[in-house]
């Protein structure tokens, strides 16, 4: 049963050709009114076909679709879902013709668009840039490859979507850098290699991100046939999390909102997540003006009334402004809580009722809010956080799902030592980190080993140790130890064949058993098949993602295997036969007229570690009940709530400093600033201390119960940890009464 607030009734109730613009923190309801409106909408009688649900991305559009699933909602057409840039795409799509011969420069304007995803267009910069690289471009910056190709296009997004020539990159970056001298090259560079792969993109009819929004926001936009298409298609318009969306959008919004029948547009206070990928929160607000009824929502519907509490008292530490006592502290009415709270989570706190009948302190309520585990070295924090964990899944009754560990940033060395510490207490645990490299899932580091190992023509021949570990991930049962034993024996990486079981000694086959020993017989068989077939004409030689598809579901998902059991290594291969889909979608043609076989462009693509596409399945918690173990951004623009979060190394800088870009600057190209103004430290330090406030107010927004606050003297690199959220950790501690501190805290 759902409940909702009066706001919320008034709001949805709202007549159905109201223009509404609607704010307030995380937490409040405020998409829920957005999704009622869509379904009051469609109850109404409106087509589906005529609403269009805009989000800044696709992976927030849960709620909608959650809502459009039940039965009876949709009775003919549905409503659309998409981004400003997904719209775009649609509409070039739709109207290339117009598009190519408006003077956009396309070379073969007679011949269809090629869309390039994140991963395609890295391939094609990855082309351009390498001969480069040999001339002397981009000699002094240290980055990987992949981060280097990445940032040069996002600057080609910054310059379409905030709306400055892309000639203007360079100049812009230069003007603001205030280092040394050096870095003004690296920005020549960027300009130059920019312009290369725009030009290689009109030569070949090839849409990336960039181009694809300037060709509709220049050429069909203001062309009356377009725009009246769109206006005659889409008469309503919801759109969730203004703040996350880019001057793009906003314009378009703009422009388009005289013409809509009905608008509702949701605004996200101290949000902003996304200001990295071009996110103007100022620039969104500035929209308000534009609409009729202006809304506001503040009742926090997920937090308890402890950690509303935190919630205050940590904001104000942030702000650095004097905390206030604990008779100064508005406390919500536990009465307006959509749902009942469950038994708080600290020991020996008061049930809410009792608490509140009582005048329980604003200081006790603070107290109950949050657990504090603080230790010398890196793995004891690790250690606590796995017990505590554990504890709260066996002992508390706590459901998996309803607890999340996040990071400012999640390593490779971290997300591994902390998941094997919960597989080995019996806490179910999944990850997801969507800048996470193909070539660093296990899942998809097997199937490409194997894949070498299938197509030994192709040169790309795996050492001993890259077979060993596919072994081990592709043979259920079998550790790296009689992996690497096995491989001694039957594995040279001079001829990439694999040798039958048999040729172990009889000794090595007893250890290595033969119940392992069948199936990697099975596995070299299937591969020798595979080889036999394709010699014999019977598989194409650019069917790269049918030959993943085939190694996954006849045989590693099979019992015995590796994926048999392990849900996350048959989403890593989904994805992975995904990009190698959209790949051979863009450069299939290409290649097969240069000779080269697309898997192995592929595999030589994967080694230079070109990021994976955003794939919306790795967002979805779907029926897995898992603890999730994430970066704190990540878990943001998932926007759910839980009941506990633990918050991992808070004495890290990375809470609060932004990423290393040397090759981009999200704040210099934007709208906010203006051209030829130095970026000073001051500008660095409110930049780091406005971030750090959204990030603690958008996470303890968004969660019902209890904050872990894990921290250890020395860091994951064996530094000592003394960052700002730490400070206002501190600050927090030695504000609480004496009396309101655990004894082991007071002392």
């Amino acid at each position: 049963m759902s409940f909702f607030t009066p706001s919320q009734i008034e709001l949805v109730d709202l007549p159905l050709a109201a223009h509404v613009f609607l704010e307030g923190p995380a937490g409040c309801g405020k998409t829920t009114v957005a999704v009622e409106r869509l379904l009051r909408l469609l109850a109404s009688g409106v087509p589906g076909g005529q609403i269009l649900l805009l989000l800044p991305q696709r992976t927030l559009g849960g709620p909608f679709e959650a809502a459009l699933q039940a039965p009876g909602v949709i009775a003919g057409s549905s409503p659309s879902l998409l981004t400003a840039g997904g719209l775009a795409q649609r509409m070039v799509e739709l109207f290339w013709p117009l598009a190519a011969a408006s003077g956009a420069g396309f070379a073969h304007p007679d011949r269809p668009p090629v869309f390039l995803t994140l991963e395609t267009a890295q391939y094609h910069m990855a082309h351009l840039a390498r001969p480069l690289f040999a001339q002397g471009y981009f000699a002094s910056v240290t980055i990987e490859r992949n981060r280097l190709y990445s940032q040069v296009l996002d600057n080609l997004n910054k310059s379409a979507l905030v709306g400055f020539p892309l000639a203007e990159i360079g100049e812009r970056l230069k003007a603001a850098w205030n280092g040394e001298p050096s870095q003004l090259r690296v920005y020549q560079d960027v300009q130059y290699c920019a312009g290369l792969f725009r030009q290689h993109c009109l030569d070949h009819n090839l849409l990336d991100f960039s181009l694809q929004v300037e060709v509709f926001w220049k050429r069909l936009w203001p062309d009356p046939l377009c725009r009246s298409f769109l206006q005659r298609t889409y008469r309503h318009l919801i759109f969730d999390n203004l703040e996350e969306d880019t001057p793009f959008a906003c314009d378009l919004l703009h422009d388009w909102l005289p013409d809509l029948d009905s608008a509702l547009v949701v605004y996200d206070h101290q949000a902003g997540y996304r200001r990295f990928l071009g996110a103007d929160p100022q620039q969104a607000y500035r929209l308000k003006a534009a609409f009729p009824v202006q809304a506001v929502l503040e009742e926090q519907l997920v937090n308890s009334p402890s950690v509303w509490t935190l919630s205050q008292v940590l904001g104000q530490a942030v702000r650095r402004q004097p905390l206030a006592p604990a008779l100064q502290l508005s406390l919500p009415e536990p009465s307006l809580q959509p749902r009942p709270l469950a038994a708080p989570l600290a020991a020996g706190a008061p049930a809410v009722a009792e608490a509140s009948a009582a005048g329980y302190p604003a200081w006790g309520w603070v107290r109950d809010s949050f657990s504090l585990g603080a230790h010398r070295f890196f793995p004891q924090m690790l250690d606590w956080v796995a017990a505590e964990t554990r504890r709260l899944v066996f002992d508390e009754g706590l459901s998996p799902a309803e607890i999340v560990i996040l990071a400012p940033f999640l390593s490779d060395a971290l997300r591994f030592s902390l998941a094997n510490r919960l597989e080995a207490l019996g806490v179910p645990v999944r990850s997801h980190r969507p800048s996470r490299s193909l070539r660093d899932e296990p899942a998809a580091r097997t199937l490409l080993t194997l894949a070498c190992l299938a197509h030994p023509a192709w040169g790309m021949a795996p050492d001993d140790h890259e077979v060993a570990y596919a072994l081990v991930q592709a043979i259920d049962g079998l550790d790296l130890v009689r992996a690497r034993l096995l491989v001694g024996k039957v594995y040279r990486s001079q001829k990439p064949v694999l040798a039958a079981f048999d040729h172990c000694p009889a000794a090595l086959r007893e250890r290595i058993s033969y119940r392992l020993g069948q199936r990697y017989e099975a596995l070299r068989l299937w591969l020798l098949d595979y080889q036999e077939q394709s010699a014999a004409g019977g598989v194409g030689p650019d069917a790269f993602d049918a030959f993943l598809s085939r190694l996954f579901g006849e045989l590693l998902s099979q019992p015995g295997f590796g994926f048999h059991v392990h849900l996350d290594a048959g989403r890593v291969a989904a994805n992975l036969v995904e990009s190698v889909r959209k790949f051979r979608w863009v450069t299939g043609d290409m290649l097969a007229e240069a000779g080269v076989p697309l898997g192995l462009e592929y595999l030589m693509m994967v080694a230079d570690g070109v990021l994976a596409a955003q794939y919306l399945g790795g967002w979805q918690p779907g029926g897995e009940d898992a603890v999730l173990l994430a970066p704190a951004y990540t878990f943001l623009m998932s926007n759910r709530p839980v009941a506990v979060q633990f918050w991992l190394d808070i004495g890290s800088r990375g809470w609060s400093e932004r990423l290393d870009q040397p090759l981009t600057q999200p704040y210099v190209l934007s709208r906010s600033w203006e051209p030829g103004r130095l970026w000073t430290d001051h500008d660095e330090v409110q930049a780091s201390q406005q971030a750090l406030e959204s990030l603690v107010a958008g996470l303890l927004n968004r969660l019902r119960q209890h904050l872990y606050l894990a921290f250890s003297d020395l860091g994951e690199q064996g530094f000592e940890q003394r960052g700002p959220l730490l400070h206002i950790v501190q600050r927090l501690l030695r504000a609480l009464p004496q009396d309101a501190l655990p004894a082991e805290e007071a002392q």
